[in-house]
């Protein structure tokens, strides 16, 4: 396919340096997505799309650039609710190639680790890459804490960075764990009581009730998420996470608020920002979102730093 070797070109050269993983395809294929992970491809397909077709746009991946394998992750509406098998919508053998269970990646330098065939989601998220560099360029000396850490990527960042410390939330242990291996594989030191399995407002009350305060908080949540004692939509409580931040972030720290949630507007976060911080000062002291080398614009992904006094 033509598209498909002309949109690598386009992102070819563009990247950092030191950077092996990148959005190769984002809808230039209608209703489609391709991420490269070093010589693997993720495909992630909006639509129903059959069999041959499939194959089809792996081996187009397969001639335009040498690969060990393509998996394809079916993402249609109705796969999220109809009850499909998780292996009907993320298969963990590869459409083409050979299985991989597992292989490292470089962003800028820095090492991550993913998994192809683990569902959905594979360990780090490429819009995201903007917002972790804009980490590193501002941890120096800071202490952090990363909520919704997932796989601990902004931890790696803040570290290379030059963080004092950061500590990462997340609601499941599996996932940090993971994290702790990324950081390991980027030469940080791994303390294991700064990776802490819970709700991220119930460890920041906790955290604020202590009087533990940080110069530099990362709000990154889901759009949705359910846990045993609690219930969080960004569309409706993205302020409780901001109050929750502003309680645990010292004075003159930043607070960086990420929503990719594509119903919620950049207007409609700076309006949670303010109902968050109430009557503290504060100030947006940048915006941005995904890259516009690999990724269509406006961008989903809507980040605000804040700097609080």
């Amino acid at each position: 396919m033509k598209v498909v070797r002309e949109a690598l070109a386009r992102r070819v050269g563009r990247l950092p340096p030191e950077t092996t993983c990148f959005r190769w395809i984002d809808e230039e294929l209608p209703g489609v997505t391709v991420d490269l992970f070093g010589d693997v491809a993720i495909a992630s397909l909006y639509r129903p799309a059959p069999a041959d077709e499939e194959a089809a746009l792996a081996k187009a991946l397969a001639r335009a650039r040498p690969l060990r394998a393509v998996y394809v992750k079916r993402r249609p509406q109705e796969a999220r609710t109809s009850g499909r098998a998780s292996g009907e919508v993320a298969p963990t053998a590869p459409v083409w190639g050979e299985p991989v269970e597992l292989l490292h990646c470089r962003e800028a330098g820095a090492t991550f680790e993913i998994r192809p065939p683990n569902g959905l989601s594979v360990g780090l998220y490429l819009d995201a890459r903007d917002a972790r560099g804009w980490i590193r360029r501002h941890a120096e000396g800071r202490e952090v804490l990363n909520t919704f850490a997932y796989t601990c990527g902004f931890a790696v960042a803040a570290r290379r960075g030059g963080a004092k410390r950061a500590v990462n939330v997340d609601a499941s242990r599996k996932v940090l764990d993971w994290g702790e291996r990324n950081l390991a594989l980027n030469a940080s030191a791994v303390d294991r009581q700064d990776f802490l399995s819970g709700d991220a407002l119930g460890w920041m009350g906790r955290m604020a009730r202590r009087g533990q305060r940080f110069e530099l908080v990362i709000l990154d949540p889901p759009g949705f998420a359910t846990s045993k004692t609690s219930r969080f939509s960004a569309q409706k409580d993205y302020h409780r996470l901001v109050a929750a931040a502003s309680s645990v972030t010292r004075e003159g720290g930043l607070v960086l608020a990420m929503c990719n949630v594509e119903a919620m507007s950049s207007a409609d976060l700076d309006a949670h920002l303010r109902r968050g911080v109430g009557a503290r000062p504060s100030r947006a002291v940048a915006r941005f979102g995904a890259s516009d080398v690999d990724f269509r614009q406006p961008s989903t992904l809507k980040c605000v730093a804040l700097e609080l006094s």
